[in-house]
């Protein structure tokens, strides 16, 4: 069996769900004894994962997680504006996708109100059931390319949430947010829908970009 493909999946989600810092370096000796992998299949899973933008080889220092700078915040909100508002544009209520975003806002719905302000895990749940809602969204475009696209940007975006320390202010509005996307989509109309969404992702790179600024100063 193919190991590279799934070890690489399996990094790739200890990344995003944040088990290792962004900027941390990884270790060859240590993932491919965890793993039982030899050092040349974990290599290439590395490389897949740096194309991907999740790691970076640093010249006499290996392989770290990729910490996003404020040019990648932009761009990656360049390409979720992109993907997202045209996935939501040219779609139908009726999609089987649809279902998977109700039950993502339901899902952060339930999160947030079970969640104490300062339990940073909780937070991050939320974070990931607002997630789901727009990996569903963009499934609405029938692609698998876009799919797999917009999921590498999304785990950079996850990257850059992890960076910043205060995941509730992050977080809680936008599920508030997401509900108001998929109501003004299936009262309103897909092109109503993306315009509520694109004001949506403006207010979010904002956000980010602001907290990323007080990072800098402090």
């Amino acid at each position: 069996m193919n190991q590279q493909g799934p070890l690489a999946d399996v990094l790739r989600q200890l990344i995003i769900d944040g088990d290792v810092a962004p900027g941390s370096r990884l270790s060859e000796s240590a993932l491919a004894e965890r793993f039982d992998v030899s050092r040349n299949t974990l290599r290439e899973a590395f490389r897949v994962l740096a194309e991907q933008g999740l790691v970076e080889h640093v010249p006499h220092r290996g392989v770290s997680v990729a910490s996003p700078s404020i040019a990648d915040v932009i761009d990656i909100y360049r390409a979720r504006r992109i993907i997202e508002c045209t996935a939501l544009r040219q779609s139908e209520p009726e999609h089987p996708a649809v279902q998977r975003m109700r039950e993502a806002v339901a899902a952060a719905e339930a999160a947030v109100a079970g969640v104490s302000r300062d339990d940073a895990a909780a937070w991050r749940t939320v974070g990931s059931a607002n997630m789901a809602f727009h990996v569903a969204l963009v499934d609405l475009a029938d692609s698998p390319r876009l799919a797999r696209t917009y999921r590498n940007v999304a785990a950079e975006l996850r990257l850059a949430f992890l960076k910043i320390d205060d995941p509730r202010a992050l977080h809680e509005p936008f599920v508030r947010k997401n509900r108001a996307v998929l109501d003004t989509f299936l009262s309103r109309g897909a092109e109503a829908g993306a315009a509520e969404l694109e004001r949506y992702l403006v207010q979010s790179e904002r956000v980010v970009l602001g907290a990323f600024a007080r990072m800098h100063l402090d």
